[in-house]
């Protein structure tokens, strides 16, 4: 008997610890990701949308902005998954290195901006939990998450490139 008991309240439990959760993203992070997604919506509307897409196209040209910067203002602006829309902007054998470097920077820029990912935020929330039970400070390693994930997409850009490049030739 004591078994089923125990059974019960541990079956229970698990929607009591998860009613827990969803009460601290409502007060925490709702709020948060609610505000960025209204600025990030104003600052294009002040900015201009014919603005940013000429930037947009800027920015395509050069290497290594094609596959840093261009990536991390897709992913901001658009968010995951409307921000590989951006692949529009490059030339035909470009889009499957810009693709990779928006793919993989989809989760390194949920540190600094839960906005960009909100859909697999709880990969952030649970590291970010863990450091924060140790009594550290999440945002050293919100940064650099973000610095190294820059770095890495960069590389992931211009290798893929050339590997399509590689693989287009007749």
């Amino acid at each position: 008997m004591v078994f089923f008991e125990n059974l019960a309240k541990g079956f229970i439990g698990i929607f009591n610890a998860g009613g827990a959760t969803l009460v601290g993203l409502i007060t925490g992070i709702l709020p948060t990701l609610i505000v960025l997604l209204t600025f990030v919506n104003a600052l294009i509307a002040l900015i201009g949308e014919e603005r940013v897409l000429n930037f947009a196209k800027f920015a395509t040209k050069n290497i290594v902005l094609r596959y840093t910067v261009f990536p991390v203002l897709a992913v901001f602006f658009l968010t995951n998954p409307m921000c590989y829309s951006f692949g529009k902007f490059v030339e035909e054998k470009q889009k499957p290195a810009f693709y990779d470097a928006a793919v993989s920077f989809v989760h390194p820029i949920l540190g600094l901006f839960p906005h960009a990912n909100a859909g697999e935020l709880f990969v952030w929330t649970g590291i970010a939990s863990g450091i924060t039970t140790l009594g550290l400070d999440i945002a050293p390693l919100a940064l650099y998450y973000f610095i190294v994930g820059v770095i890495v997409i960069l590389i992931r850009g211009i290798v893929t490139e050339t590997l399509t490049k590689l693989m287009w030739k007749d």
